[in-house]
């Protein structure tokens, strides 16, 4: 997984008016959690825009006065007004334990059954999985191109040996259901099929004219 550095200072002082005085200052207060003890730092707001504002993962190398801590984001706070980043909670990482995150799923190929007038239901556009740091993957690739109008891809279909799944078997990541548009068409075929066949009905059951008629 890509990782963005983020340089910032450790802080003493974790009271509120500290914390007030970093937001102020246009810095954010965060700590790291999942070492020994926590650590308290603070960075510069702009330093966490390609970590927060976008739909990819990654994890963080966090660069404080000398030491490094490779972490992944945990929680965030924003002000319910500006939606400026309040707090953020890191959780650190180690090469030998195994952590939960939340990854992207990515649709490859193309549905034969979209193609036939079917509508794409992505029910599951993030999957948790649970890995060592070195195999957490930026994304999960979820192949579309066998399903057809009805077909549907169970989380089981996207086994990896890498990472395990933290979801149930019956998952269902992505279907293609029929859409209302071929119902409708459908339904209309079977109403015109139904008027002809009764008409045809109709003509064989009146009675043959005679000459005199």
């Amino acid at each position: 997984m890509k990782s963005i550095t983020i340089k910032g200072s450790k802080r003493e002082s974790v009271g509120k008016s500290a914390t007030k005085a970093l937001r102020n200052a246009g810095m954010v207060p965060c700590v790291i959690y999942g070492g020994e003890k926590p650590v308290h730092f603070s960075a510069e707001e702009k330093m966490f825009k390609k970590l927060v504002y976008t739909p990819n993962v990654y994890t963080a190398l966090i660069e404080l006065d000398g030491e490094k801590f490779a972490a992944i984001l945990q929680d965030i706070q924003f002000h319910p007004v500006s939606d400026k980043i309040l707090h953020i909670d890191f959780y650190q990482l180690f090469d030998d334990k195994q952590v939960t995150m939340t990854i992207p799923v990515k649709l490859a190929g193309t549905s034969p059954g979209v193609l036939n007038g079917g509508s794409l239901r992505f029910t599951n556009r993030k999957l948790k999985i649970k890995a060592f740091p070195a195999k957490l993957p930026d994304f999960v690739t979820a192949d579309i191109s066998k399903l057809k109008i009805g077909g549907k891809c169970f989380i089981t279909e996207l086994f990896n040996d890498d990472y395990t799944f933290m979801h149930p078997d019956n998952t269902v990541v992505v279907q293609v259901k029929m859409s209302r548009n071929t119902i409708e068409e459908e339904e209309e075929l079977e109403e015109e099929g139904a008027e002809i066949s009764s008409e045809e009905t109709s003509e064989s059951t009146e009675a043959p004219k005679t000459a005199s008629e």
